[in-house]
């Protein structure tokens, strides 16, 4: 429990190394962030420098940031219909849980993946395989399962089928669920008119302790739309009074929570300051 203090950040890029990202996030008043594990769009990845990451070690210890919340590459498929992409994702997904051993601790968000039209029973198959075949007893890192917004043959989309891969995972203890607030909106959830039945139906379907973190984005389309676009805090069909009730939320307000908006450095730094204004004052009333 972080009592009054939100876990509260934003997406940072890697290109100036890791400590850059921790210094960042500090100037911005972020206790958290997110970075992508490698090339967004590609998947390439450079050697870890032990030092720049030790940088970022000390620079959260001395900032009380944490945890952080990695994301995997858009180009991970878990549940692709090619062979190669699959190996692909197997051998990133590996690859990077190895990587976050360096900064144990922390959480690494995936989307589960698009099943291409082999139906949403296989493509649980084969997400439920390679999670089988990554996870490994012991490591430090949680996995969260992204909630989606159903664009497309996207698989999570539905928290009964998020569920139906944690089932089938051995190794469950490891996984958890990232909460996206754009995303669940658009899959159908309608979290801005009625934000206790959606958790209490995440507590039914999946439990609540499986709630890890929460990325918080309004969104550009009414709900049920399935687009996935984001939008500013506000600005969207969600509305600030929906995230007032998120900060505020004892089931929420103390989950890591990351901004995913369209917005610049200096626009994350404005978001981070209403969100914590919100939360102040909502526990005020």
């Amino acid at each position: 429990m972080r009592g009054e203090a939100l876990c509260l950040g934003c997406h940072l890029s890697t290109a100036g190394g890791y400590a850059a990202m921790g210094r960042t996030a500090q100037s911005l008043g972020a206790t958290t962030f997110a970075f992508f594990t490698r090339n967004p769009r590609g998947g390439n990845v450079k050697p870890l420098d032990p030092e720049d990451v030790g940088g970022l070690k000390r620079v959260m210890r001395e900032a009380g940031i944490g945890p952080l919340v990695a994301h995997a590459p858009y180009t991970m498929n878990l549940c692709s219909g090619r062979e190669r992409t699959v190996e692909f994702a197997r051998d990133a997904l590996a690859d990077d849980l190895e990587r976050m051993e360096s900064l144990p601790g922390n959480l690494y968000n995936l989307h589960p993946g698009s099943h291409v039209g082999q139906g949403v029973d296989e493509g649980i198959r084969l997400i439920v395989e390679g999670l089988n075949q990554c996870l490994v007893p012991g490591q430090r890192t949680t996995v969260l399962l992204e909630t989606m917004a159903g664009k497309g043959t996207e698989v999570g989309s539905r928290f009964e089928e998020l569920a139906r891969i944690i089932d089938g995972v051995e190794h469950d203890e490891l996984l958890g669920v990232c909460l996206d607030t754009c995303h669940v909106s658009d899959a159908g959830y309608d979290i801005a008119a009625d934000l206790d039945g959606v958790i209490d139906e995440f507590d039914r379907v999946i439990g609540l302790d499986r709630l890890r973190a929460l990325h918080l984005n309004d969104s550009k389309n009414p709900c049920g739309s399935h687009k996935d676009r984001h939008e500013r805090i506000g600005r969207g069909t969600l509305g600030v009074a929906t995230f007032e009730r998120i900060v505020n939320d004892p089931r929420t307000r103390d989950l890591p929570m990351i901004l995913e908006t369209p917005n610049d450095l200096e626009g994350y730094g404005d978001e981070i300051r209403l969100l914590r204004t919100l939360a102040r004052e909502g526990r005020e009333h």
